[in-house]
């Protein structure tokens, strides 16, 4: 059975970093958990100790600087020793159980388990919904299928598979010189996945949930700077440049950019708008006809609903349904 290292990003989250390692540690065949806390001005460091109750698996990193969730996660990475690695961000926790369905198979280079969303933590879960018998049944997600799976289509809630957090081999990251791209600090995730998926990676995925994220209006996920979006869609104009893609995987990316490009656009209009009003937004799309629909297109989202990832009014929502999945 293959070993687990689980890797923590944590900035300033002494508030909630003891539930996360406390749910890493839980698991027999996790054997390393590394808190790398970033610039943190708080105690989340030793909050991390603290929940570990001097259990010799948990190893702390403290950086003088912040330098970003993706670079935080590299050196976590550089430290592992472990076969697989788990992301597990310091706000989030794993269910019980969650670890042993997944290491079970070992054809992938990453495998993923369903995430379940809530506003507060310790809501009870149903019985049903984390019972650790639960089967787990498997598809093979190919990179088209989870670039289309984050895209946005009309009438449908915005694809969410980037926040997928999959166990992911090591012995595949270093083979293929794989690591979070340290320039960004939005859509880390989703640029690793695509990258390994180009490198052959094969992808499972369950219905079956494992993963529990909180949703915080302050989470870095939910306030996008427009320079971070502008390092994302450098990343996504890099997939597009990759030798051998189909049809299918290029039209996907094409999508994908086009919608981030849009993203953007509204993003910097708000800005220009915060430092030069309305009068600066009308010359600005003047100059920019381009940028208008996709403006007037986020004006209407934002009025329609949250722009954070929102649970269901039962307290818990699942990103990927508990539809059957065809095993492979």
């Amino acid at each position: 059975m293959r070993t687990v290292g689980v890797v923590v990003a944590a900035r300033n989250a002494e508030a909630t970093i003891g539930p996360a390692v406390r749910s890493a540690l839980a698991s027999d065949h996790v054997t390393e958990v590394i808190v790398v806390s970033d610039g943190s001005t708080d105690g989340t460091a030793e909050m991390a100790r603290r929940a570990a109750a001097g259990d010799a698996r948990l190893h702390v990193l403290s950086l003088a600087r912040n330098v970003g969730p993706a670079e935080a996660r590299n050196r976590a990475i550089a430290m592992a020793q472990a076969d697989v690695l788990a992301v597990l961000d310091a706000d989030d926790r794993f269910l019980p159980g969650r670890l042993e369905p997944l290491i079970q198979r070992n054809d992938w280079d990453l495998v993923a388990d369903n995430v379940v969303f809530v506003n507060d933590p310790d809501y009870a879960l149903p019985d049903s919904l984390v019972d650790p018998s639960r089967t787990a049944a498997f598809q093979t997600l190919s990179l088209a299928e989870f670039v289309q799976g984050n895209l946005r289509r009309s009438g449908v809630a915005r694809g969410e598979l980037g926040f997928l957090k999959p166990l992911i081999s090591r012995e595949f990251l270093l083979r293929n010189d794989l690591r979070y791209d340290p320039g960004l600090r939005l859509g880390e995730d989703y640029d690793l996945y695509v990258r390994a998926l180009m490198a052959g990676a094969r992808f499972l995925l369950t219905s079956r949930p494992g993963y529990l994220a909180q949703v915080r209006s302050d989470s870095l996920s939910s306030h996008h700077r427009t320079e971070d979006l502008e390092a994302l869609i450098r990343a996504m104009r890099i997939h597009l440049k990759a030798p051998g893609l189909t049809y299918e995987e290029r039209s996907a990316l094409r999508q994908g950019l086009a919608q981030m490009a849009g993203r953007h656009a509204h993003r910097a209009v708000l800005d220009i708008k915060g430092h030069r009003g309305l009068p600066g937004v009308a010359r600005t799309l003047l100059s920019r006809p381009g940028w208008i629909a996709p403006v007037l297109s986020g004006v209407l989202r934002d009025k329609l609903r949250p722009r954070h990832v929102e649970p269901v009014q039962e307290g818990y929502r699942l990103l990927l349904g508990v539809e059957a999945m065809t095993p492979t």
